[in-house]
């Protein structure tokens, strides 16, 4: 391969990586919004204390992830448009089959972290991918509304799996 085929190569690879970049963008965009719907759910059907407060606080930030993409897709010279996100659907969808399979009360709230963590793990591995990709593509504006996001995820992740831990799972296994 001649230098000007490398160079013709390198320069639609990353053309294909910007679009690719732009398409999860828009992917993660409707996950948030879809999540916008069915958060309230799962808070309205959590019992515990602390996991409702876990929920509700996790809940409030969702408007600065949407703006932080609307931002980044800014950045990028993108209108800012959310496509339907296949995988959110599906995790919403086990979210609100575990809640209506479980009785209200401790199971429950088990099954609401379960399902919450698949949704954290799904959008975690999604800001992963996309800070990785804003950063190859120079995208340092777009990269560090990403960071930020992610962080964030990753706080919440930590905070239902102290939850579950500390308190949910030991008493619906009825340890205490």
């Amino acid at each position: 391969m001649g230098k000007s085929n490398k160079i013709k190569a390198k320069s639609d690879a990353a053309h294909g990586l910007m679009e690719l970049f732009e398409d999860q963008l828009k992917d993660i965009f409707g996950a948030e919004k879809a999540l916008t719907k069915a958060m309230p759910k799962m808070i309205d059907n959590a019992s515990s204390p602390e996991l409702i407060d876990a929920l509700i606080e996790h809940f409030g930030f969702t408007d600065q992830r949407v703006t932080r993409l609307e931002k980044a897709f800014e950045s990028i010279g993108v209108k800012a448009e959310a496509k339907r996100c296949l995988a959110m659907e599906g995790l919403v969808n086990e979210a609100e089959e575990v809640m209506k399979s479980t009785s209200e009360g401790i199971v429950r709230d088990a099954g609401i972290i379960l399902a919450a963590q698949k949704i954290e793990h799904y959008e975690i591995a999604t800001y992963g991918t996309l800070l990785s990709f804003a950063n190859v593509l120079g995208e340092e504006e777009a990269a560090s509304l990403i960071e930020d996001t992610l962080n964030e995820e990753k706080e919440a992740d930590i905070k239902l799996t102290e939850i579950a831990e500390t308190t949910i799972n030991i008493e619906a296994s009825g340890e205490m």
